[in-house]
């Protein structure tokens, strides 16, 4: 596969922050050092999750967003490797695969110009490469039967997680989606707005719940849209948060009960949570905490199939808060999953 670039020993000595005593996660994790084919390469080793990044906001910048999302990949990395390894992280379950990157066409399609039609076009053609390669990826990563957790990009890279999954397992999968907007926008050509609509008429998701949409970001014709659709259901920040009309906890019970009769996907768009930098950075939404409580609630389920953590845009000043929260989330799952 071209645009996938394996993690390699070098890089991880280079991360690697060791110190006199401690056991750190890097240390513990496995790596492949030659691919020749990602499910043969997998199939026998004697890890549970394999771990890969998206280096692309090419999907973002097709849906008119902030972009920047193609970074959080190396924010995780910088702190993931060094926390501790200890009985809590289980580092030794863990295989880095290494992540796509489309560096040489992210420099031209952003400077494309997204208000001509035709430049938009182009932006939203190439978010097909990007679709094609998750896919790929993570089939193989579920074929070999492990559970792929998916670090960066827009949530255009929802659809490649769904499709793949369902591909693997030759059935419809559900999703649960943590997030302020249902990414089920029109089918007008792929962006980071309609991975679950494509992945949906495509035949590959079945039912799907959003949890804590924005009231003031989600139209009329979206609500009057889902509404129609039996296997769509959500609830809102607003209903949740300010107007304490339902609780978190009696929610995440609804959208568990929504969707956890067969495998099913949890999506982390950091979007969703406060003050994270990420392509629409919110004021108002929910905290780190429960978003932690999210990924251990969904995580523990026997059915949950894989983890996507998207749409954080770290800068240089915020990389480490970011890689932070990235990596708690994915521990917290690993713990969760495990148990």
């Amino acid at each position: 596969m071209n645009h996938l670039n394996l993690f390699t020993e070098k890089e991880k000595q280079h991360l690697l922050k060791k110190r006199k005593g401690e056991s750190k996660f890097g240390e513990h994790i496995q790596l492949i050092p030659n691919l020749t084919n990602i499910y043969d390469d997998i199939v026998n080793l004697d890890v549970d999750y394999v771990l890969f990044g998206i280096k692309e906001d090419i999907g973002v910048y097709g849906n008119f967003g902030q972009t920047g999302t193609y970074m959080a990949w190396e924010a995780t990395l910088k702190v993931l490797l060094n926390i501790q390894s200890n009985n809590f992280t289980s580092a030794k379950r863990v295989l880095i695969l290494g992540h796509l990157e489309y560096a040489e066409q992210r420099d031209a399609l952003l400077a494309l110009d997204t208000s001509k039609k035709k430049e938009l076009s182009k932006v939203r053609k190439f978010v097909e490469t990007i679709d094609q390669d998750v896919t790929n990826v993570v089939s193989s990563i579920v074929k070999a039967g492990k559970i792929p957790i998916v670090i960066g990009g827009g949530h255009n890279n929802a659809y490649g997680n769904i499709k793949g999954s369902a591909i693997a397992k030759n059935k419809r999968i559900n999703v649960v989606n943590f997030d302020a907007h249902s990414d089920f926008r029109a089918e007008e050509g792929r962006h980071s707005g309609n991975g679950f609509s494509y992945a949906y008429a495509e035949g590959f998701l079945k039912n799907y719940f959003i949890f804590g949409l924005h009231e003031n970001y989600t139209s009329d014709t979206m609500l009057k849209k889902m509404k129609k659709v039996k296997s769509i259901k959500y609830n809102t920040h607003e209903s949740i948060e300010v107007r304490n009309e339902v609780d978190f906890k009696p929610e995440m019970k609804s959208a568990l009960d929504h969707i956890s009769d067969k495998s099913f996907g949890i999506e982390i768009d950091c979007d969703a949570i406060i003050n994270i930098p990420s392509s629409a950075k919110t004021p108002s939404g929910f905290s780190v905490k429960q978003a932690r409580q999210f990924v251990n609630y969904f995580g523990k389920h026997e059915n949950a199939s894989y983890l996507h953590i998207c749409e954080a845009a770290p800068t240089k000043k915020t990389m480490s808060k970011v890689g932070k929260l990235i990596t708690y989330l994915i521990t917290d799952f690993i713990r969760a999953n495990g148990n």
